[in-house]
């Protein structure tokens, strides 16, 4: 255990210690500290963006067509539809059914593919999160408070909201995201991943969930007793079944990607369309086992509207009021409202206009944080990425699409973390110690995938075939593939593990053990805030604040705590943290050939009986 550690042994006094830390702390200029890149204003900044990056590689982003483009489309199609119809859902009970599953998947499939066609960062998609979902229900409330419609004033927000994110795009002013480091790029994707491992599983915070099938008062339940009658109906049966569907769906995928490095089948290409292809066959296997062994066993299906209409149904003509809740007497509606909100529709009270400018804000605040965010984690050097970034361009083109969704009454979309984190690691080939070989970088599987959720409208009740257990499954599956790469994840489980058998990263090396475990003690609980924070709906929408506090934490805070070599090691980058490596193992060759030469010296020397030696002399 000594010659495992024998770099993190004990310094014999403070001023041992004090000066090998002034030598690790001189060994690289201005190591752990975070550069701030020069202002591109005007303007310019936008023009380098799309050069750099559409005007560069669209071409061949749109043509760079193969198996794994196929396999990665049908699997970012799962990814992105499953939220899509579960936040749908839940956007008809916050809005009123003013927005509802339809407005989701419309949104979803036309911002998708328009923006897979345009942005400069492909690897990125859009899709429905918690976050905007949390602000779209506090402008809803904010609108019955004031006594106006929430449509036109929700598209009149979105129309302030795109005004801001295009000064700061002319501006350059997402550059400021970039302070951030893989201290918050950590935090906010373990939060993300806990949040669809959780969901997955039964989270403690909402009601979807596999273990959530076990309780009687589940909604999946009390809506199959209404259908088929409590003496025909057997909840238990029911929930267990899903639980093991769900269980087994992703097992199966993880089985059916541990293949490629497998022996079986006949020969590598087999298994590399097996492990392409592994979520789609483990949906298909399961959907195929429940509909033809457990065919009168009732699972959960999702939620998918009957047609392709406005969620919203009236009344009457003014269609105020919602068909059938606020007219239970009357059998059938007038009509559904308008694609289109009536902007001046404001019951009077046109200063509401320039009240939006405030909500607005703090959605502006949403886009820049979780596009931001999400962007820096994707296109990290450690991800090997190479088509460069377009910060700037892309928040730009995220306010239009946004803006176009406020006016047709439609969910505002941004970056999402997980399907993210899937879609780079799906398309990346890696060697056995998964290093990075390739990544293949395309606007195809993003395209396609969208291009698919707007194709499902015309196939909504083929989609009802799907078990949601089955679609919980492949939602634990993204989770916990994706939880392995996250460094932060990795130190927290040092914690639980034998100190000789560490891994040997460079911190471990270099750094006593308690110091890496501090850190990963603040990290936990900055992130246990933010959890917080985002799980109690009274203080949800400062959500994105508590995760910006994150980035001004690391800059000036962590540096009052450890050294700044420390901080390299912990959360530079993969080249910094190689560079300062290589400055420390060459000063120790340096420090080693002096003490051999300092060894050798005296035995170079011979004295004779009158005090005198080779080369020197001296009295007795």
């Amino acid at each position: 255990m000594a010659d495992e550690f024998e770099d993190n042994a004990p310094i014999a006094s403070k001023e041992d210690k004090d000066r090998e830390n002034e030598i690790n702390r001189n060994l690289i200029p201005d190591a752990g500290k975070v550069p701030l890149d020069p202002a591109q204003l005007w303007g310019k900044g936008l023009i380098a963006d799309i050069k750099r990056t559409v005007g560069t590689h669209w071409i061949e982003e749109m043509t760079n067509f193969n198996q794994k483009t196929v396999a990665v489309s049908l699997l970012m199609f799962i990814t992105v539809i499953a939220p899509t119809l579960t936040f749908g859902a839940v956007y008809g009970t916050s809005t009123n059914f003013q927005i509802g599953t339809v407005e989701t998947i419309l949104a979803t499939a036309w911002t998708g593919t328009f923006f897979a066609l345009t942005c400069g960062m492909p690897m990125c998609v859009l899709g429905s999160t918690g976050p905007c979902l949390i602000m779209t229900t506090v402008i809803y409330e904010i609108t019955k408070t004031m006594d106006v419609p929430f449509l036109p004033f929700y598209a009149w927000v979105s129309i302030w909201t795109f005004a801001y994110t295009t000064i700061t795009a002319f501006f350059d002013l997402t550059r400021f995201v970039k302070l951030a480091t893989k201290f918050t790029d950590d935090i906010f994707a373990l939060l993300i991943v806990s949040i669809f491992i959780f969901n997955a599983i039964g989270s403690p915070f909402g009601p979807g969930g596999l273990l959530r099938y076990l309780d009687p008062d589940n909604k999946s339940h009390l809506d199959f007793l209404k259908e088929l009658g409590g003496e025909e109906y057997d909840y238990l049966t029911s929930a267990v079944l899903s639980i093991l569907i769900g269980i087994a769906t992703c097992a199966t995928i993880f089985t059916f990607r541990g293949l490629k490095t497998s022996p079986f089948l006949c020969n590598q290409a087999s298994r590399d369309s097996i492990h392409d292809f592994s979520v789609t066959l483990g949906v298909v296997v399961w959907t195929l086992i429940k509909h033809l062994v457990f065919p009168s066993v009732e699972l959960e299906e999702l939620n998918v509207p009957s047609s392709f209409e406005p969620t919203f149904t009236c009344c009457d003509s003014s269609c105020t009021t919602y068909w059938p809740d606020q007219c239970t007497d009357q059998s059938e509606p007038t009509g559904t409202r308008s694609w289109f909100a009536n902007m001046m529709d404001l019951n009077g009270k046109s200063h509401a206009i320039f009240v939006a400018a405030g909500p607005a804000l703090l959605s502006f605040v949403l886009f820049y944080l979780d596009n931001g965010i999400t962007w820096h984690l994707i296109y990290s050097p450690r991800n090997g990425l190479k088509h460069g970034e377009s910060y700037n361009w892309d928040l730009f083109l995220v306010g239009f699409c946004n803006c176009v969704n406020g006016l047709l009454g439609l969910p505002w979309l941004v970056a999402t973390t997980v399907p993210c984190i899937v879609q780079v690691n799906n398309l990346t080939e890696r060697d056995a110690y998964g290093n990075i070989i390739s990544v293949q970088e395309t606007r195809l599987c993003h395209l396609v995938s969208h291009f698919m959720v707007g194709l499902s409208l015309l196939f909504l009740n083929a989609m009802k075939l799907i078990p949601m257990p089955v679609l919980l499954g492949v939602f634990l599956f993204m989770g916990l593939a994706s939880i392995g790469r996250i460094e932060f994840w990795q130190r927290f489980l040092l914690f639980f593990q034998q100190p000789s058998r560490y891994e040997k990263t460079a911190f471990v090396k270099y750094m006593s053990i308690g110091r890496y475990h501090l850190y990963t003690i603040l990290q936990i609980l900055f992130f246990a805030g933010v959890f917080i924070v985002q799980n109690t709906k009274a203080i949800a929408i400062v959500f994105p604040f508590m995760t910006l506090l994150c980035i001004p934490a690391r800059l000036w805070f962590l540096p009052k705590i450890f050294e700044n070599w420390e901080l390299l090691l912990l959360d530079g980058e993969e080249e910094e943290v190689s560079e300062w490596v290589a400055a420390k193992e060459q000063h120790k060759e340096k420090n080693l050939e002096v003490d051999s030469d300092f060894k050798k010296a005296p035995s170079d020397l011979t004295m004779d009986i009158t005090g005198h030696t080779s080369g020197f002399s001296f009295d007795l």
